[in-house]
């Protein structure tokens, strides 16, 4: 009897101790998942630093550590699509950039300016500045540290900059790809911009409300600059009747229709728009800032097929003129 009193007391010891053992690993399984699990807040929970747009009332991250900010790749949240819509637009210009260097660039009987021009303004500005820092600062604007996200919001903000400069890279090449001076000029113009737009906007004071003008001032400067080549070539090249001008609606058209896209891209962005008319319905999917990047690669598309359609019309007719813009 004695002998099975004792082998029930151990039976219920080591029961005692497997339950106690198991409570311990669950314990573990538990503390360690909660510390790698993403949580997603509504508007009013996330951080200040956070709240730019109170249209999107859910699907935030926050508080989220480097590691935890790259797992968040992953998961769906109102960043989902603004992620891998630039990130899958990298990967879509890094290809074309590789087939533009290794087969349309010496198809075209490209020379080494035209390798330079397509490496800097397509390749360089638009590919590795400007979309691959949108998907930095969209991956780590969730970040614990307000001080990482703010870098990475200036960052982004002079990507986009740079990205839209280096449309015009290519634009001025061939343009005045007959009129050396004046391409020399423009280009010097136009990367001096970049060079100046860079250092104000990952300036410290850049997102400070001291700085809000000199914002205002960079965009319009960015969107505008464009302009004054454009009607200084139109003029060089005796007006829109000419043929260099219209010739198979090449240039000026296109030249048209980017404008098209990149003002309908900030318009969406400018006015919150649908998210204004319909707050917290298109928390993760057809928000303004998601059609501003969706539109930000159609437009880098079709001035990367307008540069390879012009490169290809310059190379098949002989400039008319060494000192006009044709």
């Amino acid at each position: 009897e004695k002998q099975k009193q004792d082998e029930f007391l151990m039976t219920i010891t080591l029961l005692i101790e497997e339950y106690m053992l198991a409570s311990l690993v669950s314990e573990l399984i538990v503390r360690t998942w909660s510390r790698n699990m993403i949580r997603l807040y509504t508007y009013e929970q996330i951080p200040l630093f956070l709240k730019e747009n109170p249209y999107i009332t859910d699907g935030y991250r926050a508080h989220l550590t480097s590691k935890l900010c790259l797992k968040s790749i992953f998961i769906l949240s109102n960043e989902t699509v603004n992620i891998w819509s630039h990130l899958l637009g990298f990967l879509l210009f890094f290809s074309l950039g590789v087939n533009d260097l290794s087969s349309v660039l010496p198809a075209a009987g490209a020379n080494r300016e035209d390798y330079v021009i397509y490496a800097i303004g397509l390749f360089c500005f638009q590919d590795f500045l400007c979309l691959s820092i949108s998907v930095g600062y969209h991956l780590f604007s969730c970040h614990r540290l307000e001080k990482t996200c703010r870098r990475w919001l200036a960052l982004d903000y002079a990507g986009i900059s740079i990205g839209i400069l280096g449309c015009y890279v290519p634009g001025i090449f061939y343009a005045f790809y007959c009129n050396a001076f004046w391409r020399q000029v423009y280009l010097l113009t136009v990367l001096s911009l970049i060079l100046a737009i860079f250092c104000a906007q990952v300036h410290p004071r850049y997102l400070s409300n001291d700085w809000k003008m000199i914002r205002m001032t960079i965009f319009c400067c960015v969107a505008g600059v464009g302009v004054i080549p454009a009607c200084h070539w139109i003029w060089l090249s005796e007006g829109f009747a000419s043929e260099i001008v219209q010739v198979r609606k090449l240039f000026l058209p296109r030249v048209i229709v980017m404008y098209l896209i990149a003002g309908s891209a900030f318009l969406f962005y400018a006015t919150k728009i649908p998210e204004r008319y319909f707050p917290g319905q298109v928390n993760y999917i057809g928000a303004s800032h998601q059609l501003w990047h969706v539109l930000v690669v159609v437009m880098f598309y079709w001035w990367h097929q307008t540069a390879v359609n012009i490169m290809d019309f310059r190379h098949s007719r002989p400039c008319l003129s060494r000192t006009g813009g044709r």
